[in-house]
């Protein structure tokens, strides 16, 4: 695939689609809209915001998230000059939004998954990099670009979220400068945390309760893991956020060296989403077709919940446990 400058590139576009990835996060939907305003601040052009499924209500805070538009709302034989995707580490992430990546002019990736190795005509992917938001920064500082405070709020929420409040070990010396440099910029901390993390529904809260309640253990505790079926959403709410969180509070047990999460989507269709305090989880996702971060990964399993369990465990199992 032919590489293309990115500034040139952007000049040359009428049109430019960015797309956040299903099951959206502060990264992906902060860089999204830091890439909209960014884009449109330099050359004028203001490019559409897809996203896959619904915004957590602990992001509706970014006031221009109110601009993105559902997949669904698309004409999928428009040909966009540029697509752009952020924060997707396969292109499974985005689901029937695929078909608006193929048909782009100019196909551009930013991204810190290490399992990122789709083609694109320009690549922004640093797996070193605490977040999609942090990369962002780097590339508007490189191109000159100018910031006003409300990309500098939808960056910082980006990195903030990405590092577990910097708390995460993707947070480098640099991720804090960054962050320093947003806040000099208009960001407020304080704002920005209140509404992502102390901002809690009481569905929110009891949801979580009650998973971590039917919590179960192994490998002398050094393995736990819960799972939130349809009928638990159902008894507390619809909303797809409730389970944002849950799976660090298992991780953050003393005992506790991986932690997954089975969230029901189907009969016999699970997300997983996996986190550990040494063990490389991407290793343990990629056998079955996923991805992401070392601490920090997820995939899809289309067995019963005790198979995944069964099958997850005995692949935790081969990583030195």
């Amino acid at each position: 695939m032919e590489h293309l400058n990115l500034d040139d590139s952007i000049k040359l576009s009428k049109n430019i689609l960015v797309i956040s990835h299903l099951n959206p996060d502060g990264d992906t939907l902060g860089s999204m809209l830091a890439v909209r305003d960014l884009i449109y601040k330099q050359y004028k052009k203001k490019p559409e915001m897809m996203i896959i499924s619904k915004i957590p209500k602990m992001y509706e805070f970014l006031e221009g998230l109110k601009d993105a538009k559902h997949v669904s709302q698309f004409d999928n034989s428009m040909v966009y000059d540029m697509v752009i995707l952020v924060d997707i580490a396969a292109l499974d992430r985005i689901c029937d939004a695929e078909i608006f990546y193929n048909k782009a002019k100019i196909k551009v990736s930013i991204d810190h998954h290490k399992t990122n190795n789709y083609d694109a005509n320009i690549r922004f992917v640093k797996p070193e990099a605490s977040s999609t938001g942090e990369i962002l920064y780097e590339i508007a500082q490189n191109h000159g670009w100018n910031f006003d405070e409300k990309i500098a709020e939808a960056l910082y929420t980006a990195i903030l979220t990405d590092t577990g409040g910097f708390r995460f070990d993707n947070t480098s010396a640099l991720t804090l400068k960054i962050a320093s440099k947003l806040v000099a910029l208009g960001a407020k901390p304080q704002w920005i945390y209140k509404n992502c993390y102390e901002l809690k529904s009481k569905n929110f809260v009891m949801f979580q309760a009650h998973c971590l309640n039917k919590a179960e253990f192994t490998e002398n505790d050094k393995i736990a893991y819960t799972i939130a079926y349809k009928k638990d959403f159902e008894k507390f709410s619809h909303q797809d956020d409730l389970t944002e969180g849950l799976v660090e509070k298992l991780r953050a047990i003393d005992s506790t060296e991986v932690a997954f999460l089975l969230k029901e989507i189907d009969n016999k269709m699970f997300k997983v989403s996996m986190r550990s305090k040494n063990i490389d989880v991407a290793k343990v996702t990629s056998v079955f077709n996923g991805g992401g971060h070392k601490f920090a990964a997820g995939c899809v399993l289309k067995y019963s919940a005790e198979d995944c369990v069964k099958k997850l465990i005995a692949e935790i199992k081969k990583q030195d446990l």
